[in-house]
């Protein structure tokens, strides 16, 4: 799969919109009685998964699609007061019908969720969307329990360490207080040093900034949209993972929609996973640009005034992450998940990642 670089944030628009061209297309949906849906996504309202993606796609395109039948209520995490573990359970209730937010975010009530992007496993953002897609049907057998179906897959940008404290190397976080992101980042943050730390994503800038934590995990360009660049001021630029997310519907809602109407959304996720999937690729290398200052090449995401220190990986880091996925990051999904959730890694997710999980 080829995600090629979209020089300017116009051209970043226009390509976007014109994956969903499909989704947009007037549609035979009768002109019946209004469809009020309520959707939840995204940790931040000027995150370009937002602002590019779900407003035009999700709130705009389906109106379109519909004639102004079904009509999207759509807010982001922080204006309905939501902090991310809860997603499931909203949705779940039926409080919201659309819902979206990191697997490793809401893996505490769904375990082997986490286990689609373990912390180490996906150096790259092409394999990660190869482990999403195998293990789509997987997830969704252990969410119709719930009465959930995941409908689409995303990611974020590359998962990065920002810090306070100067770094010039993975091992310098050795002793130092990490954000974490999810239990196996936390598993590979304690393994490679550092003590993890648990915190809703809404309150690491003023932990970063009153010394709470010194380092936090989040993507490139996510810290960039809450600004984490003003609270730290060294980035290493090594993605731990992708922060590979979901779209979740709650399933009693889905079944009930008319056919005509439910195959218009099935479109449109369909034609979000394909532009979130493509933007993860240039938000990784744009929102790097713009935390370090590099204008030319910051399209997406803010230029910060004060540009961060980068820090590239180490020339064996790759080793050491693989080492500490097998022995650490890997048997402690597996420890929380269960034995079936080892079963499933070595048959969906092992032909993919060329790492057997063989039990100690």
């Amino acid at each position: 799969m080829s995600f090629p670089s979209i020089p300017f944030k116009t051209s970043v628009i226009t390509g976007l919109l014109a994956v969903a061209a499909v989704a947009w297309a007037p549609s035979p949906v009768s002109a019946q009685a209004k469809i009020a849906v309520q959707a939840i996504t995204q940790v931040a309202p000027n995150l370009p998964q937002y602002t590019l993606v779900d407003q035009p796609l999700l709130r705009d395109g389906i109106a379109k699609a519909t004639n102004g039948r079904v009509q999207v209520t759509l807010a982001s995490w922080p204006e309905r007061n939501v902090n991310g573990p809860e997603v499931l359970r909203l949705v779940r209730s039926g409080q919201v019908d659309i819902a979206a937010g990191p697997l490793t975010t809401v893996s505490g009530d769904v375990p082997m969720l986490d286990g689609i992007d373990l912390a180490g496993m996906n150096a790259d953002i092409r394999q990660a969307r190869k482990v999403a897609d195998a293990m789509m049907p997987v997830a969704n057998k252990e969410l119709e329990k719930l009465g959930i179906k995941l409908v689409a897959t995303y990611p974020f940008s590359g998962q990065m360490l920002f810090c306070k404290k100067p770094i010039t190397k993975l091992s310098d976080i050795k002793g130092l207080k990490v954000r974490t992101n999810g239990p196996s980042t936390s598993d590979l943050i304690k393994a490679l040093g550092g003590q993890p730390v648990s915190l809703a994503f809404g309150e690491v800038y003023t932990a970063l900034e009153r010394g709470t934590v010194d380092c936090g995990v989040t993507g490139a360009g996510s810290g960039n949209g809450v600004k984490w660049p003003e609270v730290s001021t060294h980035l290493y630029t090594l993605a731990l993972s992708w922060s590979t997310s979901g779209y979740y519907v709650n399933l009693g809602w889905w079944n009930r929609l008319e056919a005509p109407v439910r195959a218009e959304f099935e479109k449109t996720f369909a034609a979000m996973q394909e532009a979130q999937w493509k933007l993860g690729f240039d938000a990784t290398a744009d929102g790097i640009a713009c935390n370090v200052g590099r204008a030319a090449e910051c399209k997406l995401h803010t230029l910060v005034k004060r540009p961060m220190v980068e820090v590239k990986p180490e020339a064996n880091i790759a080793a050491v992450i693989k080492t500490e996925l097998t022995e650490d990051v890997l048997p402690g999904w597996i420890k929380r998940c269960g034995d079936r959730c080892a079963s499933v890694y070595n048959e969906v997710i092992a032909p993919i990642t060329g790492i057997k999980y063989v039990a100690k």
